[in-house]
């Protein structure tokens, strides 16, 4: 009995932390992909190149490459790495505000929706938005 107390214990922890949004659900303005795009010029390009191609130094933040190690993880784990590890010359120089921005911007630069709320800029909040390269079909 025991065991199967911890065993649907440990399924409702995993289904509590499943995100519940995907990055197809508008969760960023255009405006604020804009100022992302902004400090993305200033800040990443240099090592990450202006199509977000990546280059010697850093990986690609676009293309397949880019979604063979995100696809699935939530925003929340791509804004962390963003905000401790980033920019490579001065880690974590950036406040929250900015690094939202541009995550907000490799989003848009990936052509997911745009829509009326700015990305958050609480990590808890970010895990529980999935990075999905296709659009989840929608369940009927």
């Amino acid at each position: 009995m025991r065991k199967l107390f911890a065993a649907l214990a440990a399924t409702l922890c995993a289904v509590a932390q499943t995100p519940t949004r995907t990055v197809w659900d508008a969760v960023y303005t255009s405006e604020q992909a804009t100022r992302g795009e902004a400090l993305y010029t200033s800040t990443c390009a240099g090592c990450h190149g202006n199509s977000l191609q990546g280059g010697e130094s850093a990986p690609p933040l676009s293309g397949v490459e880019f979604f063979s190690n995100w696809n699935t993880l939530s925003v929340g784990d791509l804004f962390e790495r963003v905000r401790v590890s980033m920019p490579l010359n001065k880690p974590g120089s950036l406040n929250r505000e900015q690094n939202a921005a541009i995550v907000a911007y490799v989003l848009r630069f990936s052509k997911f929706p745009a829509g009326s709320a700015e990305l958050p800029q609480r990590t808890e909040m970010l895990n529980d938005i999935r990075i999905e390269m296709y659009k989840p079909e929608v369940k009927k």
